[in-house]
Parts: structure tokens; sequence; C-alpha cells
């Protein structure tokens, strides 16, 4: 089944300069990036993304931090999307994440692990919903569309 996700690079890998070496992995293993932008998330939108962590001891840094570079924010589709994400980008503790993955290539901690994906559709509904409206989503085909599935 097609799907769609919502993935974002932190602030991390952007002052890092990891942005194309992410995109070129998610667009490698076949997936289609149907939405992208890089911006400064508004307080209100850095809340809302992290709301189900609201009530955790880190909500406020992790808030912070997300607002301390811009990210690139990024709408993906492809069969599977959500879990072939989360498997290209590894565990939240990139120190138990493997070679290979993003934040095992890239990422030493927990709390600076360069990529956000989401788990779910309900979570990819819900984050894509934040930052983007359906006109925002591109419609096209990839070459490699017939090779890829």
């Amino acid at each position: 089944m097609i799907e769609r996700t919502f993935v974002m690079i932190k602030p991390d890998a952007i002052v890092r300069g990891l942005i194309g070496e992410i995109i070129s992995r998610i667009e490698r293993k076949g997936l289609k990036i149907v939405g992208m932008r890089m911006i400064n998330l508004s307080e209100e939108e850095a809340e809302k993304l992290y709301e189900v962590h609201k009530n955790k001891p880190f909500y406020k840094d992790l808030v912070n931090f997300i607002r301390s570079a811009p990210v690139v924010i990024m709408a993906i589709e492809g069969e599977s999307a959500i879990s072939i994400m989360r498997r290209i980008i590894g565990p939240t503790d990139s120190k138990e994440a493997p070679p290979g993955t993003i934040r095992g290539d890239f990422s030493c901690s927990k709390s600076m692990n360069i990529i956000h994906a989401s788990d779910s559709l309900e979570s990819a509904e819900r984050e894509l919903s934040i930052f983007f409206k359906n006109s925002d989503f591109l419609k096209y085909s990839r070459l490699d569309e017939a090779f890829v599935y």
C-alpha cells in the first residue's frame, strides 16, 4: 500500500551539512519526496509537533532544540513508506542504531539524533497536517518506479 509519511531533518543535521546525504539515502531507497521545505519552526509548530511529550521532563528542551536552527520538512511517499523510513533512520537512541542507518552512521546520542520520521499512519497524518496542506503534495512519477515496486 502506498503511504505518505512525515520526515524532518533536525537542526543538528542541518548545522553539520548532512541534508544532501540524508535526502540521497531516501531517494536511493526508491521513496518519493512529494513535499519539502526548509523552515524555522515557530514555537507553536514545535509544541504541536511534540505535544505527545508535553508532560515529560525533557519537553521544553526538545522544543528549544528543534527551534535552535532550521529544519527540512518532507512528505515522503512509497509502498510501506512509514516502516521503510523507520528502518532507514534506525532506533531513536543512536548508540543502538546499526551502521548503515542514518542515525547509526551520523549520530552518537539519543537527543542529537539527526532525523525524525513518523512512527505510525496516525502520527504521519497528524504531523503532516501541521506543516502541509493537501494542495502542497506534488504528483509525479519517478522513472524507476516500475523497477522499485
